[in-house]
């Protein structure tokens, strides 16, 4: 099922019932900094302009590179490791949940990049934990600058939908179904 054939898949024994540790560890790190960069965003969008709010947007930043990092170490390890087989579960539930996983990846790049371009237009340099500086990633220009802001804002609220809906749906397959998906 790879996408890229670049990156053959080795067959996982047929006791491997689970995903790796490493899958395991990236899922969890990549979720918990996801959803604390979105609190963070929420929290920072709402303080008036001062000292403090320039220090969180930086650190906003940071995790926001931090996270495009691990999302292209997720899908490199994703790529080249077969996950375990599916639960049972009806055709659609299994193609809605292959299709919100596949939009979620997309997600893991656009919104770091679509801020990272934000802040280029803005005239905002991204300097990674205050001593790595990055290139702009689009000149400098106010009018793209407020396109990429609405941009970053829409896909990083079509991510936290998406995340909710993949937290309900693990919750429901773990508490009412009881079949086993989380212990995958």
């Amino acid at each position: 099922r790879s996408p890229l054939l670049l990156f053959p898949r080795p067959m996982p024994p047929s006791h491997a019932l689970r995903y790796s540790s490493p899958a395991i560890a990236l899922h969890w790190v990549l979720g918990v900094a996801i959803i604390a960069n979105f609190a963070l965003g929420i929290y920072m969008h709402e303080l008036p302009v001062s000292p403090s709010r320039l220090k969180l947007y930086n650190y906003h930043k940071w995790a926001g590179i931090t996270i495009l990092a691990l999302s292209a170490l997720r899908l490199l390890w994703r790529l080249t490791h077969r996950p375990p087989p599916d639960v049972p579960m009806p055709a659609w539930q299994a193609r809605a949940a292959h299709a919100i996983h596949g939009v979620l990846y997309v997600l893991f790049f656009a919104v770091p990049l679509s801020g990272w371009a934000y802040s280029s237009a803005a005239g905002f340099p991204v300097v990674v934990f205050g001593v790595i500086p990055l290139p702009d990633f689009v000149p400098k220009d106010k009018e793209l600058a407020d396109t990429l802001k609405g941009l970053h804002k829409l896909l990083t609220l079509s991510m936290g939908a998406l995340v909710l809906a993949h937290i309900a749906a693990a919750l429901e397959h773990h508490v009412i179904r009881k079949d086993g998906l989380m212990a995958r």
